[in-house]
């Protein structure tokens, strides 16, 4: 069975992606020239549109699912919506990573680590024998 990619986004959610795309905070540009380089071999869209939400960060072949919290997201209400938003897309096969602004601003490298650490040890025999390979090259 193919994975959704998108899980029926409209039209709506693809043109508030794109907004956002471009008006990257400070914090996601610095994550984009990161993931941008495909970490593992893995490639992330930013501001990907899924259902009728849009994920900050997300790799379609891991299911994957990076967020960033800034401080909207310590709200009461909002910490409420982000569990139920995340729990629902879980139960829809996602993963997520979750990180606060503070934590790009102040821990990038830890938080870098954090990511290649997931990522390698959710590489596929197929990457691991590409890798392999590339190495004896």
């Amino acid at each position: 069975m193919e994975k959704k990619m998108f899980l029926g986004a409209s039209s709506a959610i693809f043109k508030a992606a794109t907004h956002l795309r471009a008006n990257q905070t400070p914090c996601e540009r610095k994550m984009w020239e990161f993931l941008r380089l495909k970490p593992h071999s893995r490639k992330f869209r930013r501001q990907h549109p899924i259902g009728t939400f849009i994920l900050d960060f997300y790799c379609h072949s891991l299911n994957l699912a990076i967020e960033f919290d800034g401080e909207i997201h310590m709200d009461r209400q909002m910490r409420e919506q982000d569990k139920n938003r995340q729990e629902y897309l879980e139960s829809q096969g996602l993963s997520f990573l979750r990180f606060t602004n503070s934590n790009i601003e102040n821990d990038f490298e830890k938080v870098k680590a954090k990511i290649e650490d997931y990522l390698s040890k959710h590489l596929t025999m197929k990457n691991r024998f590409e890798r392999i390979a590339v190495n004896w090259l």
